[in-house]
C-alpha cells in the first residue's frame, strides 16, 4: 500500500474489507502481468485515442509559453476514460458482472457507461439532482450508452452524496459488483490505483514538452477536485525538483487550502469540515470541483512542500473559459478553466497546463452566467 504519511488508509465497514483485499490482490496481479499492460495500451491507442497532443496556446497569455495537455481530445471528452478502461479490464479479471460509479460533472459517468458498453457490464451511475440539472447532456449520453442513472435527492444533491450512495450500493452487492471510483479518493488501494492509471498523462506530457522545447517546463498546473487529472499529470514530474507543481482548487471548495485532516468516503485526507469533523458543503460553478474532499496523495504532496495549491473563483474560471475560446478556438471544461486562470499569472515563462476536458457539458451553465 502506498504511504501518504498520515493520509489514506481504509475507513470502511467490515463488510467491504474482503472486497478491498480482493481488489488489492487483483491490482497487484494485474501490474505484474504484462498482458494487462499490453491490453490497456492497445485500448488506449485504438479505442481511446492516445497519445493526446500537446498544444501551444499562442495567443491566450502573451509573454508566456503555455502548453495544453489535450485530454479534452480523448474519446468521451475528458481524462476520465484512462481510469475507466483500466478498472474495467481489472473488474473483468476479478469476474465481476456489474459496475457502479458516482459522477459529478458527468464525465466519469460517461466514461464508465462507455466502458460498460464496450465490455458488456451492467452499469449503474449515481448522480446528484443538482449535477443532473447542470450536466444534462452527459445524463442523456449515459442513457444512450445503456447505463441506468440513479438520481440522488438529499443533502447538496451533488458529488458528495452521489459517492455515498454508490458506496451503499457496493456494500449491498459486493459479490457481483465492482465500484469504479472516478478520482484518486476513497479507501486503499483506490488512490494509488487511479493515480497509476492516470499517470499516462504525465508520462506523455513530459516526453512531448521536452521534444517541443528541449527542456522541462518551469511550472505544471492542473485543476483539483478529487484530483485525478492533477495527480496523473504531476506523476510525470514528481522527481524533477525544479518543476513547480501547482494544483488549482475552486475557491468555494478548497479542501487543501482551507480544509483540515478528517475522514471522508473511506480515507483520511484534507477535508472541508468543522471542528467536530462534520463535513461542510462545497461550492463551485464546475460540478467536477464541487467536492469537500481531495485525494490523500495531494494532501501528502501539500504537506511535504512538493506541490502547492492555489484557488480560482467562479468569475476567474469563466473569464479564462471565454478567453481560451476566443484566443485559441478551444472550449475548455469549467474545471480546467480554473487551472488556466492561475497559469496565466504564474511567475514562470514555460508552463504546462492539464486541459482535462472539453466544455460541451458546461455550455448551458456558462451561457446562463454570461
Amino acid at each position: 500500500m502506498s504511504d501518504f504519511g498520515e493520509y489514506g488508509g481504509r475507513y470502511v465497514p467490515e463488510t467491504l474489507i474482503p472486497a478491498l483485499d480482493e481488489l488489492e490482490r487483483g491490482w497487484r496481479d494485474a501490474l505484474a502481468d504484462n498482458s494487462f499492460r499490453v491490453e490497456l495500451h492497445h485500448l488506449a491507442t485504438t479505442y481511446a485515442g492516445r497519445p493526446t497532443p500537446l498544444t501551444l496556446a499562442e495567443r491566450f497569455a502573451p509573454g508566456k509559453r503555455i502548453y495544453l495537455k489535450r485530454e479534452d481530445l480523448l474519446h468521451t471528452g475528458a481524462h476520465k476514460l484512462n481510469n475507466a478502461l483500466g478498472q474495467a479490464v481489472l473488474a473483468r479479471r476479478l469476474g465481476k458482472k456489474r459496475i457502479v460509479a458516482e459522477t459529478g460533472a458527468g464525465q466519469h459517468g460517461v466514461a464508465t457507461a462507455t466502458v460498460c458498453a464496450r465490455f458488456g457490464f451492467e452499469c449503474v451511475v449515481y448522480m446528484g439532482e443538482e449535477d443532473m440539472r447542470r450536466q444534462r447532456p452527459n445524463v442523456e449520453r449515459m442513457g444512450l450508452l445503456g447505463a441506468e442513472v440513479r438520481a440522488v435527492d438529499f443533502g447538496t444533491r451533488t458529488l458528495k452524496e452521489a459517492t455515498s450512495e454508490a458506496i451503499r450500493d457496493w456494500i449491498t452487492n459486493v459479490e457481483t459488483t465492482h465500484y469504479l471510483i472516478g478520482s484518486c479518493v476513497g479507501p486503499a488501494p483506490y488512490p494509488e490505483l487511479v493515480a497509476e492509471l492516470q499517470s499516462v498523462i504525465g508520462r506523455e506530457a513530459r516526453e512531448q514538452i521536452v521534444a517541443a522545447e528541449n527542456r522541462l517546463p518551469e511550472g505544471v498546473v492542473a485543476c483539483v477536485g478529487g484530483g485525478s487529472n492533477a495527480i496523473g499529470l504531476f506523476h510525470g514530474f514528481l522527481d524533477d525538483e525544479n518543476v513547480r507543481l501547482v494544483g488549482v482548487e475552486a475557491a468555494g471548495a478548497a479542501s487543501l487550502g482551507t480544509g483540515r485532516p478528517a475522514v471522508l468516503h473511506g480515507a483520511r485526507s484534507s477535508v472541508l469540515a468543522d471542528e467536530d469533523g462534520q463535513i461542510e458543503d462545497a461550492h463551485s460553478i464546475s460540478a467536477g470541483l464541487d467536492y469537500p474532499g481531495v485525494g490523500p496523495e495531494h494532501a501528502f504532496l501539500r504537506d511535504s512542500g512538493r506541490a502547492e495549491y492555489l484557488t480560482a473563483t467562479d468569475a476567474e474560471a469563466l473569464a479564462a473559459f471565454q478567453d481560451l475560446a476566443r484566443s485559441e478556438g478551444i472550449l475548455p471544461a469549467l474545471e480546467p478553466a480554473h487551472a488556466l486562470a492561475r497559469a496565466r499569472d504564474l511567475d514562470a515563462e514555460l508552463i504546462l497546463v492539464g486541459l482535462s476536458g472539453r466544455g460541451d457539458k458546461d455550455l448551458a451553465e456558462v451561457l446562463e452566467r454570461l
